[in-house]
């Protein structure tokens, strides 16, 4: 991306408050993130809103990681009627039916250990990579996991900035 300003970007920065909230709040579901990239504004450049959402998100504690978690639909079962959702899981489209049951199982029983969905990046990854993820890394410790976590959300919280600052509506 370059560093100037584009009329996605502009948009967001001369949002009202409530709008820009809401915008940010469609990329990540944590108030304690949108509240602080919120009142930064304004963004210079989406490198600099980049910058700002990777602090923000260094800075979540557990309760904030839990809550921009809640906002992840499982792997395999995107929202009814949340494009973002199918968009991102589209690597899911094609998965067999074996699949999708041994990705359900294996989300219930990450979701049990841990306690939240299975988040990872999903945007362009297969079926068969996601279920990899998910087996590798329900081995992990808690501490080990929260912090994959955030690293996770922080690749979805960028490819969701980049739509947002890139949308050319008006």
């Amino acid at each position: 991306m370059t560093s100037t300003s584009t009329p996605g970007l502009a948009r967001f920065n001369t949002s009202p408050d409530s709008a820009a909230l809401a915008a940010l709040h469609e990329v990540c579901a944590s108030s304690a993130w949108g509240s602080k990239l919120l009142a930064q504004r304004p963004y210079a450049t989406a490198e600099d809103l980049f910058a700002a959402s990777d602090a923000a998100l260094a800075e979540l504690d557990v309760k904030d990681l839990q809550e921009a978690m809640a906002g992840h639909p499982p792997i395999g079962r995107p929202k009814p009627g949340d494009p973002t959702s199918a968009r991102e899981q589209r690597g899911m489209a094609g998965a067999s039916e074996s699949l999708k049951a041994e990705l359900l199982e294996l989300n219930l029983a990450y979701q049990e250990k841990f306690g939240h969905v299975f988040l990872i990046c999903a945007t362009g990854a297969t079926g068969e990579q996601m279920r990899d993820a998910v087996k590798t890394r329900i081995g992990n410790t808690s501490e080990e996991e929260r912090e994959i976590v955030r690293t996770e959300l922080g690749k979805i919280n960028r490819i969701r900035l980049t739509r947002l600052v890139e949308e050319d509506k008006d």
